[in-house]
């Protein structure tokens, strides 16, 4: 594997830009030329090329549009997040405190011409990560019926609000924080939520794909908000043990009113056996939920302390496209 980068002059760089790509050149393409419209030649681009097989990318990508930069291609499909994070890992080798680092997705719904609004909030000095809540979506309405109750489902499990993607603006203090949390690469945005940075949140609008249509389909998006959840594993233990906990309350206090119902001969026939059982049942569960949660949770914890990411072992080979400034 080639990992020299000496002949690349990073300090000619302000931008660093960190994008994913599956299966989907035509669109990298369509985006190295929007951001060569938006940063000239102010910008160096650090595209993982997350598996792909019919369409990987090159370094011919980037020099038939004049751009310069690295292609990380890993050896296997690892995902979007994953993905996302390699590169990361990989730009830190090499970025430095008068760098500017933007995270976007190629397919052309992160507009680069927005990314603008992300470097200005940076300038503020108590901002550490601008991110992108959405302000217009084009989805389908299924999409947003989905989004909104999954919204609403993980404020309630985790006490938290997520609005935003994996569209922001970093500084390079920020990016080697969250390089230090082993959650990264499950999710990046729930991963910045739990880091403590400061965030600045931007209005921008979603744009229409460049080519093509979503890879994303309803089991991997069922499943990329999970994940989410996954990283708030204590505040979702916490709130389902209070919930299991007034539930298995109130089975006992309906326990000991049935029981009472039976002294005082206000029972009939039948019901006072079938709601000590319901009861008895419901007292059980809850029970269970609690006691498999809080086992999932500490095997998971577990396994995030000690696990070590080293992403390196991922990547097949590093295409460098020189700078020639």
């Amino acid at each position: 594997m080639n990992t020299s980068q000496k002949n690349i002059n990073f300090s000619a760089y302000k931008y660093i830009v960190i994008t994913p790509v599956f299966e989907d050149l035509a669109s990298f393409t369509k985006l190295l030329k929007e951001l060569t419209k938006v940063y000239k030649n102010n910008f160096l681009i650090l595209a993982v090329d997350d598996g792909s097989i019919t369409q990987p990318l090159s370094r011919e990508t980037l020099i038939k549009e004049n751009v310069e930069g690295i292609v990380l291609k890993l050896k296997r499909n690892v995902g979007h997040q994953k993905a996302i994070s390699i590169g990361m890992s990989h730009a830190a080798k090499f970025i430095s405190n008068d760098h500017k680092i933007l995270i976007m997705d190629s397919d052309g719904e992160d507009i680069p011409k927005s990314s603008k609004i992300l470097f200005e909030a940076l300038d503020e000095d108590f901002i550490d990560i601008a991110v992108a809540k959405r302000k217009n979506r084009i989805e389908s309405n299924k999409f947003k019926i989905f989004y909104f109750f999954y919204k609403i489902f993980f404020r309630f499990l985790t006490g938290k609000n997520i609005s935003f993607g994996n569209f922001m603006a970093l500084k390079p203090a920020a990016l080697h924080r969250l390089l230090a949390m082993q959650e990264l690469p499950t999710h990046i945005a729930a991963t910045v939520i739990t880091s403590k940075l400061r965030l600045k949140f931007c209005s921008i609008d979603r744009g229409p794909r460049y080519e093509g249509s979503s890879k994303m389909n309803f089991v991997n998006l069922v499943l990329h908000g999970f994940k989410a959840i996954m990283i708030f594993t204590e505040n979702v233990l916490i709130r389902t043990g209070i919930a299991c906990g007034l539930i298995a309350t109130f089975s006992i206090l309906g326990i000991i009113a049935g029981v009472l119902l039976k002294t005082f001969g206000f029972a009939t026939p039948g019901w006072f056996s079938i709601a000590l059982g319901i009861l008895v049942l419901i007292f059980l569960q809850t029970g269970a939920i609690t006691l498999i949660s809080l086992l999932l949770t500490g095997v998971t914890k577990s396994q995030t302390e000690t696990h070590e990411t080293d992403y390196e072992k991922f990547i097949e080979s590093v295409l460098l496209v020189l700078n020639k400034k």
